[in-house]
């Protein structure tokens, strides 16, 4: 997948882990992950330094001053709760800035679950050194589960932090970069825990709703449809998920019925068979879809991870026409939303799901 993002609020938890919890088994997670980001915050220098520079390249001046119409449109427009937040920039020497481990059993849909204070639990683990990521992930594969290792473009702390501006924004066409920009932030107006479908979902719809207001001031006639037509890909790419997930599921569910060894084929069958499905309808789009041009082998993490961050978007979408596309009523519909029971706020989902027409 890429230009993912995820919600990274571990800095806070290290402070916990030493103050409150002094039998932490996850120590040494915490401390990457806090000296992780700190470390990206140490390497950062104000845009305004950057913009002032004389040996700062034109192409990313342009960028860092883009950057900064976008927050006060964020503020202003959007009613986005901006701070401080990519006031201040680093360059990477790569092009993600965290790396994200999943890890699913491999007769299973249900991702392993790592929980913390306060944000509750999650179907994935950030590290800043791929490493890091790789050494855990063999733990997870010596006990026969599917892994998936991906970058991640960039993060939110919900608003602990002043989340910085680096290469993961930069490096991106000037409405994605927007786009990214918007969804980041929208991250900070809810927050549910244990919910990423409902936290990416709401953030993406931000990111769409954003963009289409800030290309109509632009006066940019087709940067939204695009971002549409990447929108259609990653709907598309999710109906095929889903079919291929409700036939594992069924398969799965035979576990004690068949052998290992009927159960891998059965599975690698129904895996090959969503590749070549994939590979077909990429074959008409003009860029690359949510698995790539030619994704390699997937498994059970690939699987679940992209589940999370697709299923609500068009709920959303149709949650802000309800709110006369006005952003405070539409975050206040949002939270209103977000206080609901799980079963309550799932069957709410699906029928502003089943309303929602692009084309309305």
């Amino acid at each position: 997948m890429n230009q993912l993002s995820q919600i990274y609020p571990f800095t806070l938890l290290i402070v916990t882990c030493f103050t409150i919890f002094s039998g932490c088994s996850s120590i040494s997670y915490y401390h990457q992950a806090a000296t992780g980001h700190l470390s990206l915050m140490m390497a950062t220098e104000p845009v305004t330094d950057w913009l002032a520079a004389p040996d700062t390249p034109a192409p990313l001046k342009q960028k860092l001053q883009l950057s900064q119409q976008a927050r006060r449109f964020a503020r202003d427009q959007l009613k986005l709760p901006v701070g401080d937040a990519f006031t201040q920039y680093t360059e990477l020497e790569r092009p993600w800035v965290l790396v994200n481990l999943v890890a699913v059993p491999e007769f299973s849909l249900d991702p392993n679950q790592w929980c913390y204070p306060f944000i509750g639990c999650q179907a994935y683990r950030g590290y800043y050194a791929i490493e890091d990521a790789r050494a855990e992930a063999e733990k997870f594969a010596n006990q026969g589960y599917d892994i998936f290792i991906g970058g991640v473009t960039a993060y939110s702390t919900l608003g602990w932090f002043d989340d910085p501006l680096h290469t993961g924004f930069t490096r991106l066409s000037d409405a994605r970069m927007v786009a990214l920009m918007f969804h980041e932030l929208a991250h900070q107006v809810v927050y549910i825990p244990e919910d990423t479908a409902f936290n990416e979902s709401f953030a993406t719809a931000v990111e769409l709703e954003g963009l289409r207001l800030w290309l109509e001031k632009q006066g940019d006639t087709t940067g939204f449809e695009q971002a549409l037509q990447r929108l259609n890909q990653r709907n598309q790419t999710l109906a095929l998920v889903e079919q291929i997930a409700e036939q594992l599921r069924q398969l799965y569910e035979q576990a004690e019925r068949l052998t290992d060894a009927e159960m891998r084929q059965r599975k690698a069958d129904l895996f090959s068979q969503l590749r070549e499905d994939y590979l077909e309808l990429a074959a008409k789009w003009q860029e690359p879809g949510p698995f790539g041009e030619t994704p390699g082998a997937l498994n059970n993490a690939n699987l679940a991870l992209f589940r999370q961050y697709n299923q609500h978007v068009p709920a959303f979408r149709q949650l802000f026409r309800d709110s006369a596309r006005q952003f405070d009523d539409f975050y206040q519909a949002v939270e209103t939303l977000s206080a609901l029971g799980p079963e309550q706020r799932d069957r709410r989902l699906k029928a502003l799901n089943q309303r929602f027409d692009e084309n309305l």
